[in-house]
């Protein structure tokens, strides 16, 4: 038989469409960014148009006179057609204007960069907590399925699924703040303790860290250490569900047997191969599980006074701040949107296979 050697042209296009492919895979996930954004920004600005709420009003108050009333509409760009508004609208978003909340007086982006430390320190300590005690206790659920130890996590997991994170956070402060004093009470440090340390993160207890201020660490840590572990208990509660039935799929599998019988440890059986696999669908878990303590803790930050950015788009939305509340809507969007592209890196550096 003959063989037909390939151009050169086309040995050029074989070695080059790795790149090539790369590139195409860059471009998919920049465009389901964007549209994704697109999509946040369409909702955002129709939201504001459909409540029934006066965007000048609020800015003017009751009292203005009909020409002050005026000027302020034509000045936000109302008397555009929603075309143009949604145009400057996502202009103004894009170079990180989101106006001036009523509620503060100040700039939207600079209230959000106040708060969102706040918001930041609470969910990553709850995450930390719920990855800590949630793996092991889904990996012992999953190796001892339906014994006593099985029953007693998903007993805790149905728990931390069943009871209203507000009723927990209020009994919470009852019982150790109230009763016991074993932790501080509402809000991120005691009040004598404000503003004494300079603000680096904006994060306590990594500032007074820097600072090495002790008795402000340890005061900040006594706030904290309830509605953290609130948060990290219902964090806990998915991670050890999602790790129970990840291993459970990957003890019943073929390789896993294989292991058994050439006569590994079930230490190693267990913790080092099925967990290893486990270990790559529940990076996107713990992600998401992340993202959902970043935006869902309103209520935790309510109850305990956090002056984090769930309180704050509460407290806008009571006053009528639209601004403000669609400012950290976005905001909250762009956390959903990066932790979510954090995944997919984190998931292909796990698995050479997705690379």
């Amino acid at each position: 038989m003959t063989s037909v050697e390939s151009t050169p042209g086309e040995r050029r296009t074989k070695n080059a469409s790795p790149f090539f492919r790369g590139l195409k895979r860059l471009g998919a996930g920049l465009f389901s960014m964007v549209a994704t954004m697109f999509g946040l920004l369409l909702v955002t600005f129709l939201i504001a148009r459909v409540m029934p709420i006066d965007p000048v009003l609020a800015l003017v108050g009751e009292r203005a006179s009909q020409e002050v009333y005026d000027a302020a509409y034509k000045q936000l760009g109302l008397d555009q057609p929603l075309v143009v508004q949604f145009f400057y609208y996502v202009r103004d978003v894009v170079t990180g204007n989101f106006g001036t909340s009523v509620l503060t007086a100040r700039p939207v982006i600079e209230d959000i960069g106040r708060v969102f430390p706040a918001t930041l320190e609470l969910a990553t300590l709850a995450t930390i907590i719920g990855v800590v005690l949630g793996i092991p206790a889904g990996v012992v659920s999953a190796v001892y399925e339906g014994r006593w130890p099985d029953q007693i996590v998903r007993f805790i997991g149905l728990f931390g699924y069943s009871m209203p994170i507000f009723w927990i956070g209020l009994i919470g402060l009852l019982v150790f703040y109230g009763k016991l004093g074993w932790v501080g009470g509402p809000g991120r440090l005691d009040i004598y303790y404000e503003d004494i340390i300079p603000s680096v993160t904006g994060m306590i207890l990594i500032d007074s860290l820097i600072a090495r201020d002790w008795t402000i660490f340890w005061n900040a840590v006594s706030h904290i250490i309830l509605p953290a572990s609130i948060l990290g208990y219902y964090s806990l509660a998915y991670i050890s569900r999602m790790t129970r039935s990840f291993m459970l799929e990957q003890l019943s599998q073929e390789y896993i047997t294989t292991a058994r019988v050439k006569g590994l440890s079930e230490t190693k059986v267990i913790w080092r191969h099925a967990l290893g696999n486990v270990m790559i669908p529940l990076i996107t878990v713990i992600v998401l599980s992340y993202a959902n303590l970043l935006e869902g803790s309103v209520l935790t930050e309510v109850i305990f006074a956090w002056p984090g950015l769930g309180n704050y788009i509460t407290n806008a939305l009571l006053s009528a701040d639209m601004n403000a509340v669609l400012g950290g809507t976005v905001v909250v969007g762009l956390v959903f949107v990066g932790l979510n592209l954090l995944s997919d890196v984190l998931y292909k550096l796990v698995d050479p296979r997705a690379r």
